[in-house]
């Protein structure tokens, strides 16, 4: 979570960084990946996608109209799960297949722009950090639903799920929302600058 920043290209720095820039390295690689079938193609998204309650906002996308640094996380990791589900269902039949992963709580710098975004709940965790560091996953144990969902030959066949702690999960009714994940697909379209011919 940061402040309000931009991407260079204009976008609101965490849409622009969990998502598409995550979205438009997929489209650029999506024919050597369909090519090198069986593949998969794991998006790190997070249970942060459920603070994002009333969806993505697509008249504000950038949030230029108003901005609150953990509304504007959950969308990101919401567009993941919304990305994975879309993805899934227009490869379906290639060989390629798409899952979202929550890593869980990992000790990383997410939180480094706590101070300025939130500084009261930042000075709180700090005065809790000693039980909060008991709770944290290492990088090391973080990355194992990711590697689960890379190579577990279980998951051969399914594609568009879910995970965290290496197994599968239900979403929220706002990560179901089909409508919302082909507008989504429409809309990164579009943004990347990307010719919707090629890759719908």
């Amino acid at each position: 979570m940061c402040p309000r920043w931009e991407t260079e290209d204009g976008f609101e720095m965490q849409m622009g960084t969990n998502h598409f820039g995550h979205f438009l390295l997929t489209m650029l690689l999506l024919d050597l990946i369909k090519k090198s079938a069986p593949s998969r193609i794991v998006n790190v998204s997070s249970e942060g996608y459920r603070i994002a309650k009333s969806g993505i906002d697509f008249e504000d996308i950038h949030h230029t109209k108003s901005y609150g640094p953990a509304e504007a996380y959950g969308r990101s990791k919401l567009a993941n799960v919304l990305f994975t589900t879309e993805l899934a269902k227009r490869l379906d039949g290639t060989g390629v297949s798409s899952y979202a992963v929550h890593p869980g709580a990992v000790e990383t710098e997410l939180s480094r722009n706590l101070p300025s975004a939130y500084p009261i709940m930042f000075f709180l965790l700090r005065l809790a950090s000693p039980i909060i560091w008991l709770l944290l996953k290492t990088p090391v144990q973080g990355a194992q639903t990711n590697i689960y969902c890379a190579v577990d030959e279980s998951l051969r066949e399914v594609s568009g799920k879910y995970y965290s702690d290496c197994t599968e999960k239900e979403t929220g009714k706002e990560a179901n929302d089909e409508a919302a994940a082909k507008r989504l697909w429409d809309v990164s379209v579009k943004l990347v600058g990307l010719d919707d011919k090629k890759v719908s």
